[in-house]
């Protein structure tokens, strides 16, 4: 409430703009670790889910649908991966207060990653494929760019 407060304050106060953006940087360094504490939530509920989910395949009997099985568990691996990037890229966030593009595009080809794989090709049709494949292609061609540009312009 204090940090709200402040923020009011200085929004309308005709001091200098650098107490303002200091409160708003206050403010979503806030929100950033509320973020952070919600995504590790997240991941220890999801590795229970996966401890559970493996529980039940280990103790029950062959059925011969194993595949479906392993989808289900490839699935839910690639989903703690993608929470725990998303958390490193808040966590880096909150170190840099700079949103690292690289990052928040590994984790999209992650979740892209986790899409293809666990992907019923018999349900999809051919726009959703196509679909998939052009956003293959632009994080593709946005990651290679990226990187060119960082291996030419190094931050430190």
């Amino acid at each position: 409430m204090q940090l709200l407060r402040k923020l009011l304050g200085s929004l309308f106060s005709n001091r200098h703009n650098e107490t303002f953006l200091s409160v708003v940087d206050d403010v979503e360094d806030f929100f950033a670790k509320i973020l952070s504490l919600i995504m590790v939530g997240v991941v220890l509920f999801s590795i229970i889910d996966l401890v559970i989910v493996l529980s039940k395949e280990l103790v029950s009997p062959f059925s011969g649908d194993f595949s479906t099985s392993l989808l289900k568990i490839f699935g839910l691996f690639l989903n703690i991966l993608i929470a725990l990037e998303i958390t490193q890229n808040i966590t880096s966030y909150l170190s840099d207060h700079i949103i690292q593009i690289e990052m928040v595009i590994i984790t999209s080809l992650i979740a892209v990653a986790r899409k293809i794989i666990i992907l019923d090709f018999a349900k999809i049709s051919d726009t959703e494929l196509l679909a998939l494949a052009a956003a293959i292609l632009a994080l593709s061609v946005c990651y290679w760019l990226v990187r060119r540009t960082n291996a030419k312009h190094p931050r430190h």
